[in-house]
């Protein structure tokens, strides 16, 4: 294949060489006779152009020459390689078949070996098949020994568990009565308290309110008392009254005190008649019987 591609590429050569020799020779490189209307430098100008497209003819010749070298020289490269790709082929074929014949060897060794064996494992088998046999039954009653004692376990377990929940439930429940009993213990604790509290804020209420109606009834019986700084004054006088819901006055006791400042008071208390009292009834009622003392003020 290389020598009709050289053969060829010569062939190309000679003719692109004849046609370049033909340029040159013949009538390309005449000068041509000038016509009337034409002027002196046009055949000098048409030489010129002749010679500049025959040296570009040239030159794509050589090239195409460089180019047809240049593919030969790959084709070359490209036969070689396959070459010796075909050879390393070949190589591994000649690998292949030695390691199939070796197989060959010890695969006929092997089955002339369990040939011979044969006869031993039908006894082996026979032996095997009857071991099988006796630890199966063997299994199947260890099998049917473990299920009976699994039985009894899970029906203890269970008792237990039964046993075990029983008694969570008792002692949750005795848990739940305790802390039931707390808070029943707690609860009440906390309402006694909060009436305590509320007992005791009323009680203060309830004083501060008698403190006030003790102190409006003092000014009631210091407006009606009539007083003498001559024989009245830095003395005083100590009053129990009892009072009717209305205020209305029903008795005067005299306590401790001087005589006429305790005569004037009582007077002056009479004198007025009503005394401002609580409309709440457990305020009256701990003011239904006051205790005071007067002490005369003077101006």
């Amino acid at each position: 294949m290389s020598q009709k591609y050289t053969v060829a590429l010569a062939l190309s050569i000679a003719i692109h060489v004849g046609l370049v020799v033909a340029l040159f020779s013949g009538d390309f490189i005449e000068t041509p006779k000038p016509t009337k209307v034409a002027s002196n430098m046009q055949p000098i100008q048409a030489v010129a152009i002749e010679r500049s497209q025959v040296e570009a003819q040239i030159k794509k010749i050589k090239k195409k020459k460089a180019d047809d070298d240049k593919r030969l020289r790959d084709l070359e490269k490209r036969v070689a390689a396959a070459k010796k790709r075909s050879s390393k082929e070949e190589r591994r074929i000649k690998d292949l078949e030695r390691q199939r014949k070796k197989k060959e060897k010890e695969k006929k060794k092997a089955d002339d070996a369990a040939k011979r064996s044969k006869v031993k494992a039908a006894a082996a088998e026979k032996d095997l098949k009857k071991k099988v046999a006796e630890k199966q039954k063997a299994d199947k009653a260890a099998a049917d020994a473990k299920a009976n004692r699994l039985k009894e376990e899970r029906a203890a377990k269970k008792a237990d568990d039964l046993r075990k929940k029983k008694a969570a439930e008792r002692k949750r429940k005795e848990q739940d009565a305790r802390e039931l009993a707390e808070q029943e213990r707690l609860l009440e604790q906390q309402m006694a308290e909060e009436m305590a509290e509320r007992q005791s804020a009323r009680r203060q209420q309830m004083m501060t309110e008698v403190g006030i109606f003790t102190a409006l009834i003092t000014q009631t019986i210091q407006r009606n008392l009539i007083t003498d700084r001559s024989t009245m004054e830095g003395k005083s006088c100590k009053l129990t009254i009892s009072l009717a819901p209305s205020g209305f006055v029903t008795n005067v006791r005299l306590g401790q005190g001087d005589r006429t400042v305790c005569d004037a008071a009582k007077t002056a208390i009479y004198k007025a008649g009503t005394l401002p009292v609580s409309k709440d009834p457990e305020v009256f009622k701990e003011m239904s019987t006051i205790s005071l003392t007067v002490v005369p003020e003077f101006n």
